[in-house]
């Protein structure tokens, strides 16, 4: 019939596809010239949605970073470029991810006097808005030059003058620190990853100008919470001047020096800077702290009103050290949890605590692990425990103690533990988690 009959055009090239609509083909010619002229904030939210879908994740920063603000963009080039994202870490957000983790990967592969300055510095405006956190496990050295490749003869003498010369200092992060307003956490590990047969000790060196420029750079830095400095040949004379780059931060909460060459002087230092900051938590896991310097700190803890957090795991403070601690810890009311596994601690540290155990009502965690407590040790530890409702936790691994006495006084802290789980039910905490 007439109604059913269909018209053939003569053109072969002629298509029945119905033609997009004129909304939809700008919105493609949009994000096709997105790079030459970005548009997006002028548009409507749905419009924008589907311009930010049909973007390419490979347009400079110089277009996308102040303009995209869609996490599902930020999404997708955080997806196409690491394997392993956890967006948790980063606050929830893509593009607080994507920068911190492009920037820290730019950092890694910095050789000084090679690699231009200018990759960072034009990065620093895209970025400052969003970079929170900073973790650089990697600071590579500048290049060693070959002398006889530079045509030089040089006796033995200047040639280690000249090798000590090239290794003087890695990347200096004042300029990039100072300019990140909202960077709350740095951490820090002068080290060098997969060296393979280029291997050096040299390489792994945290000079004193290293220090010197850190130690500014982190005194500038006003916001700064967390400052983690870790496996990095950190010796007394550079903690020293650290610690007196921070002694009057005024946010600072936590120090993590672990896995460093901090001896006595060091901890000195340290001392006087938990007495004049607001510290909450301090790691000093792992270094080599003998009687004195753990005196020094016991004196500091015992003028801090801030610390609730400190770590001594793997240090040589023995009993004199120990013994300091303990009676700090008879004034000090903020403490609450104290690592002093694997210090050589005896008896007269178990002594000492007993009466801390009596007397102090803050101090919610011990650790004692592989110390040498003995059988009397153990004894007056549980002596010290018997009217004690604040801890919940003694770890007495490893610490000679009578198999007995370690099970009495776990059944105590394991009590307390249960008193403090029953009284969150009733009284559940309002503030957020």
């Amino acid at each position: 019939s007439f109604y059913t009959r269909r018209c053939i055009t003569e053109d072969l090239s002629w298509s029945l596809v119905t033609v997009p609509p004129l909304t939809e083909l700008c919105l493609q010619h949009i994000a096709h010239n997105f790079e030459n002229n970005p548009i997006l904030n002028d548009l409507l939210p749905e419009h924008q949605k589907k311009v930010v879908e049909r973007l390419s994740t490979s347009l400079p920063l110089s277009v996308t970073a102040n303009r995209v603000s869609h996490e599902e963009y930020w999404k997708r080039c955080c997806m196409e470029r690491w394997q392993v994202c956890d967006v948790s870490n980063y606050g929830d957000s893509w593009k607080r991810m994507f920068f911190e983790r492009h920037l820290e990967d730019i950092l890694k592969f910095f050789i000084p006097n090679t690699t231009d300055p200018d990759q960072v510095l034009d990065l620093i405006p895209l970025c400052q808005d969003y970079v929170r956190k900073l973790e650089i496990n990697q600071f590579l050295p500048p290049l060693q030059v070959d002398p006889k490749e530079e045509g030089h003869d040089l006796s033995d003498a200047e040639d280690e003058a000249e090798m000590g010369e090239v290794y003087k200092h890695h990347y200096n992060l004042k300029e990039l620190i100072t300019s990140l307003p909202h960077l709350e956490e740095l951490h820090l590990i002068y080290d060098v990853k997969s060296c393979g047969m280029n291997f050096e000790w040299n390489l792994f060196n945290f000079t004193e100008l290293d220090c010197s420029n850190l130690a500014s750079a982190v005194r500038m830095c006003r916001n700064l919470k967390v400052f983690k400095l870790t496996r990095s040949k950190v010796d007394d004379e550079k903690i020293k001047l650290l610690a007196r780059s921070l002694q009057y931060h005024p946010r600072l909460l936590e120090l993590d020096l672990s896995h460093n060459l901090i001896r006595d002087h060091g901890a000195q230092a340290i001392g006087k800077l938990i007495s004049h900051s607001k510290l909450e938590t301090l790691n000093l896991c792992n270094n080599q702290i003998c009687h004195l310097g753990a005196q020094a700190l016991a004196q500091g803890l015992a003028e801090s009103s801030t610390l609730t957090s400190l770590n001594l795991r793997l240090n040589f403070v023995e009993d004199k050290g120990g013994e300091a601690i303990g009676r700090a810890l008879l004034t000090n009311t903020s403490l609450k949890c104290l690592h002093l596994g694997s210090n050589n601690l005896s008896e007269p540290t178990a002594a000492v605590f007993s009466q801390v155990l009596a007397q102090n009502t803050s101090l919610t965690s011990i650790n004692f692990s592989c110390n040498h407590l003995g059988l009397d040790g153990g004894k007056q530890l549980l002596a010290g425990l018997a009217n004690n409702k604040t801890l919940t936790e003694l770890d007495l691994r490893h610490a000679e103690v009578e198999q007995e006495t370690d099970f009495r006084i776990h059944e105590i802290v394991w009590a307390n533990r249960e008193a403090v789980r029953l009284a969150s039910l009733q009284h559940p905490s309002t503030e957020p988690l």
